[in-house]
């Protein structure tokens, strides 16, 4: 059974739930490698036509765990402990993002509340983000003293453009669901209650469609911007 994730397949639809509330579903290298069997075990499962993953509690995700920086007033030593905290992160959370992309059926990210760093960037690494209305979205990592690099960052710069990804990434700015709905950065946005039963509506409408055509679609569209692998 998961340790930090619920899953449930119902039918053709496969649901992973984030399930760290008590600490925003924040992101660290035992989450990642949890989070990547997990995608793997969809992609393997040919019933699976759709994969929707949200979150327990008031976060999507809350990102890297940068638990370790908090206190630390001077910035260069924050960014030290940062780095040297970071460890196997950046390889492993490229590794994940890269199978979610690559899936053959349908992804949806319901992002039920904040999704900051890594986990905003995750959500964008699915086919289609629908949040509730109060999300909010933003990168801290720059403000911290590290750099937002990999591919986090290129996943923000495919969705929202190079101008905007630079905005987002290096003014630290915070967003919230609408303003990014207004820019095409979600699909999406519906209240809280309604969240559920959005993504699997959206589900089983895409469920319907022919698998082979989707999977090709996918493969081609990844390939305009990223070429033919990811990251």
């Amino acid at each position: 059974m998961p340790k930090h994730f619920l899953f449930e397949k119902n039918g053709v639809v496969t649901t992973i739930t984030f399930n760290r509330p008590e600490r925003r579903n924040c992101l660290d290298d035992e989450v990642i490698l949890e989070l990547e069997r997990l995608v793997y075990d969809v992609r393997d499962d040919r019933e699976t036509r759709v994969l929707i993953a949200t979150g327990t509690g008031n976060a999507f995700s809350a990102g890297a765990d940068l638990s370790a920086t908090k206190g630390i007033e001077d910035p260069r030593e924050r960014a030290r402990v940062a780095r040297e905290r970071a460890g196997q992160f950046p390889r492993l959370i490229g590794r994940v993002f890269e199978a979610i992309a690559h899936l053959e059926c349908i992804t949806i990210a319901a992002v039920n509340g904040y999704a900051i760093g890594g986990g905003w960037s995750l959500a964008l690494a699915f086919d289609f983000c629908i949040a509730v209305e109060d999300a909010e979205f933003w990168v801290p990592e720059v403000e911290m003293g590290v750099p937002y690099r990999g591919a986090p960052a290129q996943l923000l710069a495919a969705r929202m453009g190079p101008w905007r990804a630079r905005e987002a990434i290096l003014e630290c700015r915070h967003y919230r669901a609408p303003e990014l709905l207004a820019m095409g950065v979600i699909n999406r946005i519906v209240a809280r209650e309604e969240l559920m039963p959005a993504a699997r509506e959206l589900a089983q409408a895409m469920a319907k469609k022919p698998a082979q055509a989707i999977a090709q679609s996918k493969r081609d569209i990844n390939a305009f911007f990223f070429g033919q692998r990811l990251f």
